[in-house]
C-alpha cells in the first residue's frame, strides 16, 4: 500500500522479534523453547505468558515505540489450534480472488481476555511500521481474520507473513463503491503485534 513507511532497518530488526523468548510469568500455557512466537498481544489484556518488554531483546517493537508489562505470545502452531475460517476477497495488488485462512481475530483476543466495551481500540502492527487503529466494534461487524496462510500455503516473512489482518470487503454493504486500493487501508500484512486500549 502507498501509505505504508517502511522502516529501513525492518530487515535486520525482525530478527529480533522472531527470536523472543515465550517467558512465563502468570503461565496460562506451558513455555515451549522450540515455538516460535509469531504475535504478541499486550496492553489491556487479562492473561499474561511472557514478561514485560526487553530494550534489547525486543529490538523492532522498541523501534516502533512499543514497550509492556502485560503480554501474551502466541506461535504459529498455537494460532492454528483455534477454529480457522477462510475468505475469499479480490485483492489490490493483482486484482484477483484469494483464499486466506486463519482464525477469528474476536477469538484470538478471546484467549487473552480482553475489555469488550464500545471503547476498545487495536493498534495493529506490520513489521515495516504500518499500524492502523481499530474498534472492536469494527473487528467484530467486519469479521476479521488472522489469516496464517494464502491459497493453502503458510504465509512468508517477506511476503504477507507471519500473519495478515483481513476481512472481506465484498461482504460488507456499500464496498463496491469503494476503490479497489483503498478496501485494505485497515488491514496490515506483516502483522506480529497487537496493541489493546480501552
Amino acid at each position: 500500500m502507498n501509505k505504508r513507511q517502511f522502516l529501513s532497518s525492518a530487515t535486520g530488526l525482525l530478527a529480533g522479534v522472531l527470536s523472543s523468548p515465550m517467558a512465563t510469568t502468570h503461565a496460562a500455557k506451558p513455555s515451549n523453547e522450540t515455538s516460535q512466537t509469531i504475535l504478541t498481544v499486550v496492553g489491556d489484556i487479562k492473561k499474561v505468558n511472557r514478561e514485560k518488554s526487553d530494550s534489547m531483546k525486543d529490538q523492532l517493537m522498541y523501534k516502533q515505540g512499543v514497550r509492556f508489562d502485560r503480554a501474551y505470545t502466541f506461535s504459529l502452531a498455537e494460532l492454528e489450534k483455534l477454529p480457522s475460517i477462510s475468505i475469499s476477497p479480490t485483492m489490490e495488488y493483482d486484482s484477483r480472488v484469494h483464499k486466506l485462512t486463519g482464525p477469528r481475530l474476536v477469538d484470538v483476543l478471546d484467549v487473552v481476555g480482553i475489555n469488550k466495551s464500545p471503547n476498545t481500540q487495536l493498534i495493529m502492527r506490520g513489521i515495516d511500521g504500518y499500524s492502523p487503529e481499530i474498534s472492536l466494534d469494527r473487528v467484530t461487524e467486519y469479521q476479521y481474520i488472522l489469516a496464517t496462510k494464502i491459497d493453502d500455503q503458510i504465509l512468508p516473512i517477506g511476503g504477507f507473513g507471519p500473519l495478515f489482518a483481513i476481512f472481506d470487503p465484498e461482504r460488507i454493504d456499500g464496498s463496491e463503491k469503494t476503490p479497489l486500493n483503498r478496501r485494505f487501508v485497515a488491514c496490515p500484512w506483516g502483522l506480529y503485534c497487537i496493541e489493546v486500549a480501552g
